[in-house]
């Protein structure tokens, strides 16, 4: 689903051309036959997205698996994934309809519209749009190439507030992932004293009154390292920190997420 919503994209430079220049599909001339199987190549990857999009959005609210159940998942994170999830259907919907619509008015030679051949998807629905007249089908056309181009500016400027910002981030985030074992510890000197204190307490009159008292974990976001909220940036929010959490398995409050 993420190769195909990535790769489907890089036909958004041809589109958000033609809408500066008034032209449609500037790029089919240039290209030929390549043209055709890139943009058949794209619907199918689109079919692919839609059926994953689906399959996601079942795994998420109708089989109910226990890590998408659980509270820490509730209100925002539970709805953005649905939001995304649709949008992105929506997209790959109006995707296909616009091509067909396109081939149905390539079939009855309307002007703009160059013939370009059939397309892998919208080739098999364009005949549902034939017996239409020109100006409906230039009116699902465009329409759908609005709200595509608008559906996909609106996501970028959502990207930033929603746990899709992973996209950008998450390639970053595991570049600079700590390749020391996660269990290694260094011995600390505070907690050495700490623990030589409660064996012979008689030492604990001869430490220095102005000794610095551990500080341990992260009270405040002043505490966490520039790494940890790169962490939290790129979170997708898939709830399997709660569900291999020992502390949460005790059924009390300790939800990795909300601390």
């Amino acid at each position: 689903m993420y190769a195909g919503f990535i790769i489907i994209n890089v036909e958004i430079p041809e589109i958000v051309l033609d809408g500066i220049f008034g032209t449609h599909r500037l790029f089919a001339p240039m290209l030929g036959g390549v043209y055709t199987f890139l943009i058949s190549a794209f619907e199918i990857l689109a079919v692919l997205v839609i059926v994953g999009c689906a399959v996601f959005l079942a795994r998420r609210n109708f089989i109910k698996l226990k890590r998408f159940i659980s509270h820490d998942l509730d209100g925002w994170p539970r709805s953005d994934a649905n939001y995304i999830l649709v949008t992105e259907i929506v997209l790959m919907l109006l995707f296909l309809t616009m091509n067909s619509a396109d081939l149905a008015l390539q079939a009855q030679a309307a002007d703009h519209y160059q013939a370009t051949g059939r397309f892998a998807v919208s080739g098999l629905f364009s005949p549902a749009f034939e017996g239409m007249n020109a100006g409906t089908l230039v009116a699902i056309e465009r329409g759908c190439w609005w709200l595509h181009i608008l559906g996909v500016l609106a996501f970028l400027n959502y990207l930033p507030y929603s746990k899709h910002l992973h996209i950008m981030l998450a390639f970053p985030n595991a570049r600079y992932m700590p390749l020391e074992p996660k269990g290694k510890m260094t011995n600390m000197p505070e907690i050495q004293r700490e623990v030589l204190y409660a064996m012979q307490p008689e030492l604990a009159a001869d430490a220095p009154a102005d000794a610095a008292v551990p500080k341990f974990g992260a009270k405040d976001v002043q505490d966490l390292t520039w790494k940890n909220l790169l962490d939290a940036y790129a979170c997708t929010e898939c709830g399997r920190c709660s569900a291999a959490c020992p502390a949460t398995q005790t059924g009390k409050n300790f939800l990795p997420v909300l601390l």
